[in-house]
């Protein structure tokens, strides 16, 4: 799969999965926070915490589940990155935690506090 074919299908899972937390309540307070360290594709409220959410999709189970692919190395940089939004707040109290919308051929799952900082 070419690179812009690849963009696409990202930015179309990412739509999918915010229209979907929009229905669960969830505010939207940012998509795609982007620093060195590493990408955050959605950044939410949800009853006074502070969401970070990945989105992950697969199309097919070739290559595993969508959730299994959030691994060590992608929740590493996801901290990186959070920290970074939190700094950048000046709010490093506020109450958090780690989301993953899953899209495995089709099917959405939310996988509330999929992480924490210490995993």
């Amino acid at each position: 799969m070419e690179g812009a074919q690849r963009r696409q299908l990202g930015a179309s899972a990412e739509e999918r999965a915010c229209a979907y937390l929009l229905r669960q309540g969830v505010q939207i307070v940012q998509r795609n926070y982007r620093v060195r360290a590493g990408e955050i594709d959605i950044v939410a409220r949800d009853a006074g915490c502070l969401v970070f959410v990945e989105v992950r999709m697969r199309s097919a189970a070739g290559h595993g589940s969508a959730a299994a692919s959030v691994d060590a190395r992608k929740r590493a940089r996801l901290l990186r990155a959070a920290r970074h939004y939190l700094m950048r707040l000046g709010d490093a109290e506020l109450r958090c935690r780690f989301d993953v919308i899953a899209i495995d051929a089709g099917a959405l799952r939310w996988l509330r506090d999929a992480f924490g900082a210490a995993d």
